[in-house]
């Protein structure tokens, strides 16, 4: 069987899906790098390829008490300073949040945009964002994470639920 037609079958997403796999199995061994590998070795590399399929969501690291209140349901607004990975984000957009090797599907409810984090808490829920804490501890809590320059780039504010598994 040609190793081209036994890994690209199906849609493009799938085909997608398989490539990103194959690289990624690929540049977790360093010898891939120095040499060619056979088509029998890419048939035995796909054929391990996971089958059930990847949910494409945008990935963010969070720490580990944020982490906890996105699984209990209570942290239902996620702040982030608006850099270019957050462009893409908008209602409907799945993100997929890590800590520790935990991970938790969440789906993007609606996106607000502002200048600054002050003007956030004017308009956003602190309870939403994290109900264990006051607007001026959750400020202070924030600007330790993220310097003047970078909140300069502006403020977002994500709306999430929880995806059931």
């Amino acid at each position: 069987m040609d190793v081209r037609h036994h890994c690209l079958t199906g849609t493009v997403d799938n085909n997608v899906d398989a490539l990103v796999w194959l690289v990624s199995q690929l540049l977790t061994d360093p010898k891939h790098f120095f040499r060619s590998l056979t088509v029998k070795e890419l048939r035995r590399l796909m054929t391990e390829r996971p089958t059930e399929p990847l949910i494409r969501a945008h990935e963010m690291g969070i720490y580990k008490r944020y982490f906890a209140l996105i699984v209990a349901g209570r942290k239902t607004t996620e702040i982030r300073v608006n850099d270019s990975s957050r462009k893409n984000i908008k209602p409907g957009s799945l993100i997929r949040f890590r800590c520790q090797g935990d991970e938790v599907l969440t789906r993007v409810t609606r996106v607000a945009r502002y200048t600054d984090f002050d003007a956030m808490f004017d308009s956003e829920s602190v309870a939403a964002v994290n109900p264990l804490a006051t607007r001026e501890e959750q400020l202070a809590n924030i600007r330790q994470i993220y310097p003047p320059e970078r909140e300069a780039l502006g403020v977002v504010a994500i709306g999430i639920e929880l995806v059931k598994p």
